[in-house]
């Protein structure tokens, strides 16, 4: 697994039917100065053009753009799947490929998600929201698997459930919220996260004073 502490943390967002009015209610709360990337992966027809960029950057000020192969993700961006392309994460840039077929089905929503775990470890964030099926299920295990947080949409609230009670039933959901307070709930933990993380060398750094200083007091040698 990758060193995950990169600057931008990548917000992967799995979305199929029933999911546009869920999306558009994340994007219009979720603010524009997050300092996070989106990458929205929605189920997709392979035969016709997609606009969900165009609807999305209505619902936010932030930059939504189609994701287009080998871009470095950057804070602030929401990037949104191809038709007919599946997409991935190297080293925090975006990758584009051939769809892959399991048993039939594509499941471009594990395919990113597993990606990110990979790349992002503990940093990785999975939102999973309406739809059917269970894309999504098998990334969420990798997510968690990595340390990272996940959040789904409560099933009561969505117009098509399968998808999400098939990551419920894995036991690794971390949250399981209606829409309107995804994007509260996501901010919460990232500053959090944030905070500890900035605290953790101030607390190395007094243990250690701490021990010196025992050993001064105990053998008379200053290590310091």
């Amino acid at each position: 697994m990758n060193d995950s502490k990169r600057d931008t943390r990548v917000v992967g967002i799995g979305a199929s039917a029933g999911a546009m009015d869920p999306l558009k209610e994340f994007f219009t709360r979720i603010g524009s100065e997050t300092g996070l990337a989106f990458v929205v992966v929605q189920h997709l027809d392979p035969n016709h053009v997609s606009y969900m960029s165009e609807v999305l950057a209505r619902q936010t000020g932030m930059k939504v753009i189609e994701a287009t192969d080998q871009a470095r993700v950057r804070a602030n961006v929401v990037y949104t799947i191809p038709p007919n392309k599946f997409i991935s994460l190297d080293d925090g840039v975006l990758r584009l490929s051939e769809p892959i077929k399991r048993d039939g089905l594509r499941l471009p929503i594990d395919f990113f998600f597993r990606s990110l775990a990979h790349d992002y470890g503990a940093d990785a964030i999975a939102v999973l929201l309406s739809g059917g099926g269970s894309d999504g299920t098998l990334g969420i295990r990798e997510i968690r698997g990595a340390g990272g947080l996940v959040i789904v949409q409560n099933p009561e609230s969505a117009q098509f459930d399968s998808m999400i009670e098939s990551a419920i039933a894995t036991g690794l959901v971390d949250f399981v919220l209606p829409v309107q307070e995804i994007p509260a709930k996501l901010l919460q933990y990232v500053r959090q996260v944030s905070e500890q993380d900035g605290a953790a060398p101030q607390a190395i750094s007094a243990g250690i004073d701490a021990i010196l200083e025992l050993l001064v007091n105990e053998t008379k040698s200053d290590f310091r």
